[in-house]
């Protein structure tokens, strides 16, 4: 067996967070049992959660380098967690258990995926009269029972499993492309990666935990077929994001569109690298007191990204209403479709202090995290608003009806973004004061030079002396892909690892025109 994820990003708690996460020093059933029931339980449908036997948590942390276990004691473990699974919890529940060696040590890793038959109820003893039971979750890091309202909502669950945790009876395994589900796992840096190109696929569907039901008749999850099959339109009609822009304005009589469809990881990389390189510009306003200029984007790409992945991970499947990204000169909006979950308010939304008591989608925002896309706990707000702050733009505007029937994020353009006469944003370059075209850096020159030959991006970042690829990306290497000066070598896939980037025509013209003057 091989977990999902990479066992160190786990222990160094990199894509899971320490809710979803629990540190054992030793073996103590009667803690394994109870956690077991609250990760099963999912109160928060986070996706379950993993426990981590043979390394000590101190203050929330795990000590390295671990204890470890004994070789002896791995497979009694094993067997007293099955024999747990039987008759310690109900209905009967077995995690997947995978034996792992870090740091030289014995490790025992049991990843517990939110079970399908909720709620979840663990013996209270486990001595030989134990007669009591009880109903665990998960509050913050710690396992408690349940008791009061949680329990009443808990029990509220029974007959609740989200849906992209639900077999799709529609689908056959078949449908599960291997290539999409290996990818996925090279990108994770899962161990798992390697297997998976011989691993028979309903094995391999049930170790990522995207198949289920009886080994008799094994089918895809919902959230399987959204990840990992190529068109995933087919089971879940207008699994789609349509960029519409305006040229005229909402109101006007004139508009182009561009359809993303596919697996919605994919799909949504797609979708915010053609609005990034079609509609997102960079002005440079100079100042007459000081030397620096100030760059501001017409829309910062953070917030749009923000809020583009929002609305992938909490919009419904159910519904066949495609997400909308819709451009203007005045404003993009995002628009998904139902409403955020009920317990949200949207006073509290607009403030970014609102916290979600419900995911919608709690498998599809586990996979969007270990991919490093969102976080899902309710911190995109913040960031959306953070970003609009940064950039000096208007403050984003968030709406919602009293039904929750839709949820709509919308950024206005900043103001200082537009042309001379004020009434659009500048398009189609690197911009100057009032819409002028501005010198790019020498260090972009010295890029556009390289880029005659293709070039990966370790070369471009040893050219300009510089090492954090963050800001190299912000500062010198977006701007010149969002002018359209340079390309990448593997445009639908950013993150390649053979991904390079070339001069473009319009480059090549940029570079004939300019060298008289170019040093």
């Amino acid at each position: 067996m091989h977990l999902p994820i990479n066992i160190n990003d786990l222990i160094h708690g990199k894509s899971v967070e320490w809710e979803r996460l629990e540190f054992k020093a030793g073996w103590n059933p009667l803690a394994v049992l109870h956690t077991l029931c609250a990760f099963a339980n999912d109160f928060h449908n986070l996706g379950g959660g993993y426990i981590v036997i043979g390394v000590e948590e101190r203050a929330g942390q795990p000590v390295l380098p671990p204890a470890g276990l004994g070789v002896s004691e791995i497979d009694s473990i094993q067997k007293e967690v099955l024999n747990l699974g039987h008759n310690a919890l109900q209905p009967f529940y077995h995690p997947i258990i995978v034996p792992t060696l870090v740091e030289g040590k014995h490790l025992l890793v049991l990843w517990a995926p939110g079970g399908q038959t909720r709620p979840y109820k663990a013996k209270l003893s486990l001595g030989k009269d134990a007669r009591e039971w009880g109903y665990f979750i998960r509050k913050g890091s710690s396992t408690v029972r349940a008791k009061g309202a949680d329990e009443q909502e808990l029990l509220s669950l029974a007959a609740t499993v989200p849906f992209d945790d639900r077999l799709n009876q529609r689908a056959r395994l078949d449908d599960l492309s291997r290539d999409l589900i290996r990818d996925y796992l090279a990108e994770v840096g899962s161990d798992l990666a390697k297997p998976a190109r011989t691993m028979p696929i309903e094995k391999l569907g049930r170790q990522v935990n995207i198949v289920g039901g009886p080994e008799e008749a094994p089918f895809p999850l919902n959230v399987g077929l959204l990840f990992f099959n190529p068109a995933p339109q087919r089971f879940f009609p207008a699994t789609q994001i349509d960029v519409v822009w305006f040229p005229e304005g909402t109101g006007g009589d004139k508009f182009t569109e561009k359809v993303f469809q596919g697996p919605v990881h994919q799909m949504l990389r797609e979708a915010l690298d053609f609005v990034r390189r079609n509609y997102l510009t960079e002005t440079v306003i100079k100042h007459p007191d000081r030397a620096e200029a100030t760059r501001v984007a017409n829309f910062p790409y953070a917030a749009i990204e923000e809020a583009l992945a929002n609305a992938i991970y909490h919009r419904s499947y159910e519904e066949r209403e495609p997400v909308e990204v819709r451009i203007s000169a005045e404003e993009l909006v995002v628009l998904s479709y139902p409403g955020p979950d009920r317990s949200v308010r949207l006073d509290q939304l607009r403030a970014g202090k609102a916290l979600s008591r419900r995911y919608r989608n709690r498998r599809i925002g586990e996979f969007l995290k270990e991919l490093d896309i969102t976080e899902g706990r309710s911190t995109g707000i913040p960031k959306i608003l953070d970003a609009m702050k940064r950039n000096g733009s208007p403050p984003p505007e968030f709406e919602f009806d009293k039904d929750h029937s839709y949820f709509m994020t919308r950024l206005p353009v900043h103001p200082q973004s537009r042309d001379a006469e004020g009434n659009r944003p500048v398009t189609g370059g690197i911009t100057g004061e009032a819409g002028t075209k501005s010198a790019l850096s020498q260090h972009q020159v010295e890029i556009l030079r390289m880029c005659l030959k293709e070039s990966p991006l370790v070369d471009l970042l040893k050219l300009t002396g510089r090492s954090d690829r963050t800001k190299f990306r912000h500062q010198v290497l977006n701007p010149l892909l969002v002018a359209e000066l340079v390309e990448m070598s593997v445009p639908n896939k950013p993150r390649s690892s053979l991904q390079k980037y070339r001069l473009t025509e319009k480059g090549r013209a940029w570079l004939k025109a300019a060298k008289q003057r170019l040093p």
